[in-house]
């Protein structure tokens, strides 16, 4: 049997992007035919000890250049973004699950389901890449992303309304609307990326929106209040810009009340 934080640590400690991936599947595969042990009496991993590649270069979100779709080079710089998001969604995945223990059994597989799900977007992404001349670590890529991982390293409530709930969510609204531009254009291979990713990110919110509510019972808070005081104070500026997708995110778990907040 092999155990889920010992694979977990290993996929920090390795700097090699197709070995990470290698190990994302392996680990999800062990699990799923039962391989799978989840005694968490390691210690934690720091999260300053958490290893990513040399590459690509990272850069403050104002100082990304500004590149438009309607370019081969504005489309290879899109997707080289989007990849970026999908590889610090496979770390998002991998570090809630390692870093938060005590949780039910469901709560480790359902994160581990969402690392293998985001490491086949980056391949899927990366394909994409190749075939326009460019690969995963070519162009700069903004910085921001693991940030709310580290705002949130002790703080489970926060890291589920900050990841899935905040960040992740803010795909729910904008990526029909990019779907749509790529439908325009006549790009299906585009099309078809966005659609997959998009269809998976909502059962990945939804998740984050079923552990916020079962952790906020679990400590005694009124999940609606608790998610606005944790973006209150995690989110820069306050809380994100809309437009909100209503209906994505009601499928995804959000409340009424919550995107009402969120618009006003």
């Amino acid at each position: 049997m092999k155990n889920l934080f010992e694979f977990a640590e290993t996929f920090f400690c390795q700097a090699n992007v197709d070995e990470k991936l290698a190990l994302t599947h392996q680990a999800w595969q062990t699990c799923i035919t039962g391989g799978l042990t989840f005694s968490s009496d390691r210690p934690v991993l720091p999260i300053e000890r958490v290893t990513f590649p040399e590459r690509p270069e990272l850069l403050a979100p104002r100082l990304m250049p500004r590149r438009k779709l309607t370019t081969p080079g504005g489309v290879a710089a899109f997707f080289h973004a989007i990849a970026h998001v999908e590889f610090v969604a496979i770390y998002l995945a991998w570090d809630i699950l390692y870093r938060f223990r005590g949780m039910p059994e469901q709560f480790y597989q359902d994160w581990l389901r969402v690392a293998d799900e985001e490491a086949q977007h980056f391949a899927l992404i990366r394909t994409h890449l190749l075939a326009m001349q460019v690969d995963y670590g070519d162009l700069p890529v903004h910085s921001g992303l693991w940030d709310h991982a580290k705002d949130t390293a002790d703080d489970l409530p926060g890291r589920l309304a900050m990841v899935p709930r905040c960040m992740e969510a803010r795909g729910l609204d904008v990526t029909p609307a990019l779907i749509e531009k790529f439908r325009v254009l006549g790009d299906d291979a585009s099309v078809a990326i966005l659609t997959r990713i998009l269809t998976d990110e909502v059962g990945h919110v939804e998740l984050g929106s079923y552990w916020f509510k079962f952790v906020c019972q679990q400590r005694g808070f009124e999940a609606e209040a608790k998610y606005r005081e944790l973006i209150d104070q995690y989110y820069a500026g306050g809380k994100p810009k809309g437009p909100f997708n209503r209906e994505l995110r009601k499928i995804a778990g959000f409340s009424d009340a919550e995107i009402d907040w969120l618009e006003c």
